[in-house]
């Protein structure tokens, strides 16, 4: 069992006085928690745990010192009673959580998690969302539970009426929301009663709408492959979405990434970024007759083929994320705004829309089980799901029956 007492820090600040502090105690184990003031020693009674009648604050921080010490005793009652081995340091948690128990202190400690671990996309799109749920709010903090259903419903509403922003979009908003709850919780900053989401009528369901995927028609490939580009910032981004389609849709992430060194044997070995999972591919023609046009830059075999990662840190992950995120900005604006009317390309062309494009040719023709090699998917559901959006023919033929042609 754990013990609460309230004491004088053993070490003075400058103008004498000892910081006023909880102290917890479990098996020989001791914590404080600092309570935010200071006192000298002829004006505190230790035995008692209170301030002396002589200090002109005396009842309001008697008050103070009661109100706090038995809050800390009901957290660590409280802590001891749902597991039956608790540290102190776990108690400490308890009393006092880590970054306070208003939503932007936890929302600001969520996204440094993220940036130390080198998440830059996530960072960089959640940091985002912070900031506008905070512009909604007026720029003020607010408790977690103040941020109930109702709040939550209202915020949606401004997103779609003002934003003018998607569903998939808003959705995006309620799970970063929703990610700082759950922070909370586990940090011991709040209690789950206060938690907003879930599947209940009285609860906030966040529900992903089916986005439609489109790729791109083996004319408009080949439109792409067969257009004049005296540009070499055009052909080298037209240069990089090929080879993404010829990887079998590689994710351009992994395209930039890209080595000499990864290439033996007329062999492609590379890791895929999102999940780590390695594989080999046989290097088309098509594939090599681009890879030739970088040949001279090469400084060594573990130079990068294409040279937006050229000088970076490669132990600096957040650099190396953030590099790659304007690196495909710049790609994708090339493709949008200059190669598709030169092209004349119908569909939409962005390097993610190469992986679309290769799922779209691919269709039925190929059996999933191989789909799901050259996806790197860990589970063939994954797979399915994913190959189902590009794959018409059944309901194509049932039309036809129905209708005729």
């Amino acid at each position: 069992m754990a013990t609460i007492k309230v004491v004088l820090r053993k070490k003075a600040n400058k103008d004498g006085a000892y910081p006023l502090a909880i102290r917890i105690t479990k098996d020989r184990k001791t914590s404080f928690i600092h309570l935010g003031y200071n006192l000298k020693p002829e004006e505190w009674i230790e035995a008692e745990q209170r301030v002396k009648s002589s200090h002109p604050n005396s009842k309001r921080l008697n008050n103070f010192i009661l109100a706090k010490k038995a809050a800390a005793s009901d957290k660590s009652l409280e802590a001891e009673t749902l597991k039956d081995e608790v540290s102190v340091r776990a108690i400490k948690q308890k009393i006092k959580p880590k970054g306070g128990a208003t939503y932007f202190a936890q929302a600001a400690i969520y996204l440094q998690r993220m940036q130390d671990a080198g998440n830059f996309n996530c960072y960089n799109a959640d940091k985002a969302r912070v900031k506008y749920f905070r512009e909604f709010l007026n720029g003020s903090d607010i408790a977690f539970s103040d941020i109930n259903v109702g709040l939550i419903e209202r915020f949606k509403v401004h997103l779609k009426s003002v934003r003018k922003l998607s569903d998939r979009t808003i959705a995006n908003y309620l799970m970063v929301i929703r990610a700082v709850f759950n922070q909370a919780i586990k940090e011991g900053a709040l209690d789950q009663k206060f938690y907003p989401f879930g599947n209940s009528t009285e609860k906030v369901a966040i529900k992903l709408p089916e986005t439609t995927k489109r790729g791109l028609g083996a004319e408009d490939v080949t439109k792409l492959e067969a257009v004049e580009l005296d540009n070499p910032k055009w052909d080298d981004a037209r240069n990089k979405w090929l080879t993404s389609f010829y990887f079998a849709g590689m994710r351009i992430s992994d395209v930039l990434r890209l080595k000499w060194s990864d290439f033996q044997n007329s062999r492609l070995y590379y890791t895929m970024g999102k999940n780590n999972k390695s594989g080999s591919l046989i290097v088309p023609d098509k594939a090599w007759q681009i890879l030739q046009k970088y040949e001279h830059l090469k400084t060594s075999e573990d130079d990068f083929i294409f040279a937006d990662l050229k000088g970076i840190d490669l132990k600096d992950t957040f650099k190396i994320k953030e590099e790659i995120f304007l690196a495909v900005n710049r790609c994708n604006k090339l493709l949008t705004e200059y190669i598709t009317p030169v092209a004349k390309i119908e569909g939409k062309l962005t390097t993610h829309i190469a992986r679309h494009t290769f799922a779209t040719l691919a269709g039925d023709k190929v059996p999933i089980q191989m789909l799901q090699k050259l996806y790197r998917h860990s589970d063939v559901r994954t797979t399915i799901g994913y190959q189902s959006a590009f794959i018409y023919k059944d309901a194509d033929d049932a039309l036809v029956a129905v209708i005729g042609s």
